[in-house]
């Protein structure tokens, strides 16, 4: 697990509030060749939150989860392309090396990783760490932890 520098929480009372937070990360050039790490239980709008990120970063077309294909990529307007990887089947470290996700990893582009703790110890160290649980209803608590130098700087805009 990567070493935390500083931490931010969030309350979403509702997915407007993840989308704006979405808006805002996007907004900042540094994302794009970074590695962002989502937890949470099922349901805590992981994927909802890439979603929001993607459309703001420009993806057009259908943003699908990648649990059952582990990874879905997505050419953004201008820039590196963004990886999604959902490790939440993920089983065999032989996987990893089956699938190139080494190579994509050394590439450049932004990857945000769902259930990153399935592939503990092949993934290098996030970035950014994003701690989402549900509260009442559609509220969400989530906890931003900025685990690197550019991860700082993605940190105070991501979080008001």
């Amino acid at each position: 697990m990567s070493s935390i520098l500083e931490t931010r929480r969030q309350h979403w009372r509702d997915e407007s509030d993840c989308e704006r937070s979405a808006r805002a990360l996007a907004a900042i050039a540094a994302l794009r060749d970074a590695c962002v790490e989502l937890h949470g239980p099922l349901g805590a709008g992981k994927t909802t939150f890439v979603r929001h990120l993607l459309r703001a970063l420009g993806v057009a077309g259908r943003v699908k989860s990648p649990t059952y294909a582990l990874m879905e990529a997505y050419e953004l307007p201008a820039g590196p392309p963004v990886w999604h990887f959902d490790f939440y089947r993920f089983n065999d470290p032989q996987e990893w090396e089956d699938a190139g996700f080494r190579d994509v990893f050394a590439g450049p582009g932004l990857k945000l990783c769902e259930w990153p703790q399935q592939a503990a110890g092949l993934l290098p160290p996030a970035d950014l760490r994003l701690e989402l649980l549900a509260a009442d209803g559609p509220e969400r608590e989530v906890t931003f932890h900025a685990c690197s130098l550019r991860g700082l700087t993605l940190l105070p805009r991501a979080t008001p």
